[in-house]
């Protein structure tokens, strides 16, 4: 039996079995999942109605991910699943699919941060070692952003790990891309006590 997306197979509400009428159609056929894994890219193409393509992401290992109170974004690897908010099955088989909250690479952020406003993030603090010389014109625009220089605790203990959470936003198994952004207030703390529950 080939996978279908029709409801004519389906009870109706009232529990009555519904008389099939017709055979399946393609326009109600459905394929069967990505299932997409982390590892070397490996990106299937699938045509679709009206010759349009779907890409169809197998095997995928890094994103552009993006830092929503700074605003920047950057292209950064990823290195598993923690949470799934319908499945834990594809937790345990780190499965990538939109909603999923996985780890990511820090050090793009953390350069990112250390170069804009001329300080480190995380457990670099203590052994910091002495800054390279910079130019007073560079001194003086790093003075004027050291104000927004504000990261929360609970971001900048992960800068110290060198992972942070992130969900993905992106659809791997329909687009070939798994893009995302990196969890922050609000959000994090939910996730957060989601996590705990879970062990």
């Amino acid at each position: 039996m080939g996978i279908s997306r029709d409801s004519r197979h389906k009870r109706s509400a009232t529990g009555a079995k519904r008389a099939q009428f017709r055979k399946k159609r393609k326009f109600e056929l459905g394929r069967q999942s990505a299932n997409t894994k982390i590892g070397a890219k490996r990106i299937h193409t699938v045509r679709t109605r009206g010759g349009n393509l779907k890409f169809r992401a197998l095997r995928i290992e890094t994103g552009n991910f993006s830092w929503g109170s700074e605003g920047v974004s950057r292209k950064t690897r990823i290195a598993n699943v923690v949470y799934h908010p319908s499945n834990n099955e594809l937790v345990r088989t780190n499965t990538l699919t939109k909603a999923a909250v996985v780890q990511i690479d820090a050090t793009p952020f953390r350069q990112f941060y250390e170069t804009h406003y001329g300080q480190s993030l995380g457990k670099k603090k203590a052994s910091e070692e002495e800054p390279a010389p910079k130019s007073r014109k560079l001194q003086r625009k790093l003075a004027g952003r050291a104000s927004a220089a504000v990261v929360e605790s609970g971001l900048d203990s992960q800068f110290g790990s060198g992972k942070l959470y992130a969900v993905i936003s992106s659809r791997p198994g329909q687009s070939g891309r798994c893009d995302g952004y990196i969890l922050e207030g609000e959000e994090l703390a939910f996730y957060l006590r989601r996590f705990s529950h879970k062990k």
